[in-house]
């Protein structure tokens, strides 16, 4: 067993002692004089530097101080290896941030700057932002986004194993935002379901990204395989509740020792079979997989092509539940909304005895004055109706007796307008455009809006560049869609825009080919400020998603200098 570092696990990670994945074991300190090995089931060991940074004096920091005149802070969630990290509110945007904070003279210093520096420079919504990184008056800190609606992984997990489809979509985002960061250099080397955020909208946001691995000082020989192991432990911890080591982690029990690594079905009864094999491809064993034949995945971008390959799982179909409104009653000859008495069933009622007949000469004229009441009415509404259909006999339009839609209001169906319960930014191809504003595009508020990236070549996207860019909107529950309204921020030029019916918020597709898999509804190209779609023929799906193909020109802003650029401010559905 490989010696361990004198540092505490940073309990805001993993609230608990956690093991390094095989690869993450032999990461090895910044600059340390030398380099210890450490197995799997152990904290990467620090030798020179740890000591280095046992020896400095902690931070005499506490609630309330403030950096730079601006961030004040709030509560301190860690506290070791002389660093601590802090929840503080930036007052100048009056917004919850986080902090890591060291001295300037500690030995990590300089690669915790240059990580958190390449890290805001990635700019991808998939991560937790770093926000700023400064040295001033001999303290570094790093502000980054503080997300308190997300919940951590490991919360998500407490409650139980994931379902198959949420499963999937975990490893499927996480795997895509993790190959868009190994293409830019970036590794995390820490990745576990402390670092893993999952959104209300059920979005997986990562955080750390190089920062944390700096912070500790670690470095790994192939990080490309240490984080796509890791991301392989995260699928095996969702599928089953267990950690995939001898070593329990994150509240999680792991695995009993001297039986090895053993498939995630093999742990648990029901576990998807594809997944499970995913996760052992992932979690590479001596080249030992759960299906010989697949080849291991040993690169985030391997991992999410075979997530890709998979056939798409779908998620649960909600279950049926009564509406509250409705009540049961019980109905009985000659007895209505009576309960039965207790311990069996009511005995036949009495019949009840009609009305005795009117017998006297008033009631005998009030008899027939009711008749010829009603033959008069009969007679009155037979000629009326014959009268109506004489008419419109007469005034048929030639399209009517030729079978053809008439264009005028007659027969119409009067349309509803359709509730959003929720949005999610779709980009297959793991590049969003503001996936945080997708909510602006629904909330009844024209003046706000999510906008994409601004592009050189248009209006239609370049094959090579980009496919198209949208929203998926969640209806709540399956839905006739008649028709949307679409309200854009810029006109001219032209925008195209399509609808299409997809099977959840956060849908898989190849980036190659994102709605091909899709039920299209239809498709509207405009100039104006306002595209209404109609749907010939209404299709029921509770996802609909927005796809933008082209986007009109419009002249350069700050952030946005590239001429083709669109922004959506309110989208309406009607069923």
């Amino acid at each position: 067993m490989a010696e361990r570092s004198t540092a505490a696990v940073d309990v805001a990670d993993s609230g608990g002692e956690e093991p390094l994945t095989a690869e993450a074991g032999k990461a090895t300190a910044d600059g340390a004089g030398t380099k210890k090995k450490a197995g799997k089931g152990t904290e990467a060991a620090v030798t020179d530097d740890a000591g280095a940074a046992a020896e400095a004096s902690p931070l005499e920091l506490h609630s309330g101080h403030k950096l730079a005149r601006r961030y004040r802070l709030e509560e301190c969630v860690t506290r070791l290896d002389g660093f601590s990290s802090w929840r503080a509110v930036d007052e100048k945007l009056r917004r919850a941030v986080g902090v890591h904070v060291l001295p300037a003279d500690h030995p990590r210093t300089r690669p915790v700057l240059a990580a958190a520096r390449s890290a805001a420079l990635l700019g991808d919504p998939r991560f937790v932002q770093v926000l700023d990184a400064v040295e001033e008056n001999d303290l570094v800190y790093v502000v980054h986004e503080w997300l308190p609606d997300a919940t951590e992984l490991t919360a998500v997990l407490a409650a139980g194993p994931l379902e198959p489809h949420d499963a999937y979509q975990l490893v499927s985002q996480v795997s895509q935002a993790m190959a868009a960061a190994h293409r830019e250099g970036l590794a995390h080397l820490r990745l576990n379901p402390g670092s893993v955020l999952r959104t209300e909208s059920g979005q997986y946001r990562i955080r750390g990204l190089a920062v944390m691995a700096a912070l500790r000082g670690i470095t790994a020989d192939h990080p490309q395989r240490t984080d796509t192991e890791a991301i392989g432990a995260l699928l095996y911890a969702a599928l089953t509740q267990r950690w995939p080591y001898e070593t329990d982690a994150y509240g999680l029990s792991g695995l009993p020792k001297g039986v090895g690594l053993i498939a995630p079905d093999q742990v648990r009864a029901g576990v998807h079979r594809g997944l499970s094999e995913l996760a052992m491809r992932a979690l590479v064993n001596d080249g030992a997989t759960a299906s010989r034949q697949d080849q291991p995945c040993t690169t985030p971008e391997e991992l999410a092509k075979a997530v890709a390959a998979m056939p798409r799982i779908r998620p649960p179909e909600p279950a049926f539940t009564p509406s509250p409104a409705y009540q049961r009653t019980t109905y009985q000859q000659g007895v209505y909304g009576q309960t039965p008495p207790r311990g069996g069933t009511s005995p036949a009622a009495a019949p009840v005895p009609p009305p005795p007949p009117l017998q006297s000469r008033t009631g005998k004229a009030l008899k027939w004055t009711v008749s010829a009441l009603l033959i008069a009415a009969l007679g009155l509404g037979s000629w009326q109706l014959a009268d109506t259909l004489l008419k419109d006999e007469n005034n048929t339009s030639p399209s009517k007796s030729t079978g053809e839609k008439d264009d005028g209001n007659a027969g119409k169906v009067v349309s509803k307008p359709l509730k959003i319960e929720g949005s999610a930014e779709f980009a297959p191809d793991g590049s969003f455009q503001n996936s945080d504003q997708a909510q602006l595009t629904h909330d009844n508020d024209p003046s706000t809006y999510w906008r994409t990236k601004s592009y050189d070549d248009g209006p239609e996207f370049a094959p090579s560049i980009k496919k198209g860019v949208g929203i998926v909107y969640d209806l709540g529950s399956e839905q006739e869609v008649s028709g949307a309204s679409v309200g854009l921020h810029y006109g001219g030029s032209y925008t195209q825009i399509s609808l299409y019916a997809t099977d959840s918020l956060n849908p898989s597709a190849s980036a190659s080919d994102p709605v091909g898999s899709f039920k299209k509804i239809t498709s509207r190209k405009t100039t104006s400020k306002t595209a209404e779609l109609k749907v010939k023929n209404s299709v029921k799906t509770r996802y609909v998603l927005v796809w933008m193909t082209a986007l009109p020109s419009s002249p350069p802003e700050q952030y946005y200098t590239h001429p083709y650029k669109q922004a959506i401010t309110e989208v309406k559905f009607t069923g």
